[in-house]
């Protein structure tokens, strides 16, 4: 650590300094420590505000959505002017948090996680905090976690109600060992058919962040060995634990399968985004079309609006198209997977 960040320490992190299991010792440790949020929405968001708070020195912050306004109730960190402007979230969360803490480093990344770039975004990690509301991306986070003996902290929200565990490898049973399978399609509640009530985000991300603090801080004894599941309309608490949960046939933690991180992606990738009325069309890298080709192209045909990260193009009174320079698309307007994909393919010609 620098002299100005010691001296910053001073004051900065005064009442936390105070924490006996913390103290300067553990605050040097966390201006040390590299964590990847992976998903800036609501429990994101949440997470990567009190990790920049509490002094981790390096945050990447990875998602592939936009700011709207609908995320303003529970996402905090985002303004009005982001979602008038439609900032990718990464960015948008980049730029408050060097405003709350300029002693960290904050590297956005605008992308979709999938078994291609992984190996990319995770590398030279401590540790990974889900914020993603994707069973698919667990999946492919638990196994990557595995692979490269990286720890990361689960947590999930719907409803009232959330959960969390912080996975181990090597210590502690894996993802796969505790929900085997993903769920059927209808068989969950989604943010779609349920809502997220704002009170629940903060108390789960604040448990997840507290296991990362404990972890960087080496007080890993104190982590816990638990599915936590709340409730904080009811005020239902459950606390299972796990620390003998790990199945002797696991095909990741045990076998060493990992099915998702070689996943060969098709040549479009569609999927619903929950509670969004809208549909993400990812293209085939041989598209290699740029957002000033396609801003060239229909600027004449189409209303368009541009910032340097995106491209929105309003297609019709019903649709409208994110375009991003990953090779991805949100059709907004449509839950038909199809429907999407049409709208596209009469766009880029794939």
């Amino acid at each position: 650590m620098t002299d100005q960040v010691i001296i910053d320490n001073l004051s900065r992190y005064s009442k936390q300094l105070k924490i006996s299991h913390i103290g300067a010792t553990g605050q040097t440790e966390l201006h040390k420590a590299r964590c990847a949020i992976v998903g800036l929405g609501a429990l994101g968001s949440v997470i990567a505000e009190q990790l920049a708070r509490a002094g981790i020195g390096y945050l990447r912050l990875i998602d592939r959505d936009f700011v709207e306004f609908s995320n303003l109730q529970r996402q905090i960190m985002y303004t009005e002017e982001d979602a008038i402007q439609f900032s990718p979230k990464a960015t948008a969360a980049a730029r408050h948090l060097q405003a709350i803490n300029s002693n960290i480093e904050i590297v956005p990344v605008i992308a979709d996680l999938s078994a291609i770039n992984i190996g990319e975004y995770l590398d030279q990690i401590d540790i990974i905090i889900d914020g993603s509301d994707n069973f698919s991306v667990r999946y492919l986070i638990n196994e990557y976690s595995i692979a490269h003996e990286i720890p990361w902290v689960y947590g999930a929200v719907v409803g009232t109600s959330g959960s969390t565990a912080t996975f181990i490898p090597k210590k502690t049973p894996c993802y796969r060992c505790l929900f085997p399978e993903k769920p059927a399609l209808g068989t969950v509640e989604t943010c779609d058919t349920a809502g997220v009530l704002s009170p629940i985000v903060h108390m789960i991300a604040s448990i997840q962040v507290t296991e990362v603090i404990k972890f960087c801080s080496h007080n890993s004894s104190f982590l816990h060995q638990s599915l936590l599941q709340l409730d904080c309309w009811t005020n239902d608490q459950l606390k299972l634990n796990i620390a003998h949960a790990r199945k002797t046939d696991c095909p990741v933690c045990v076998q060493q399968h990992f099915e998702n991180l070689l996943h060969d992606e098709p040549n479009v990738f569609s999927s619903t985004l929950c509670g969004r009325n809208a549909v993400q069309v990812t293209l085939p890298a041989s598209t290699n079309i740029t957002l000033d080709q396609l801003e060239v192209y229909y600027n004449t045909h189409y209303k368009l609006k541009r910032n340097t990260y995106l491209l929105k193009l309003f297609y019709d009174e019903k649709h409208t198209i994110i375009f991003f320079p990953d090779g991805r698309a949100i059709v907004q307007g449509t839950d038909d997977i199809a429907r999407a994909e049409a709208i596209i393919a009469h766009i880029v010609q794939i």
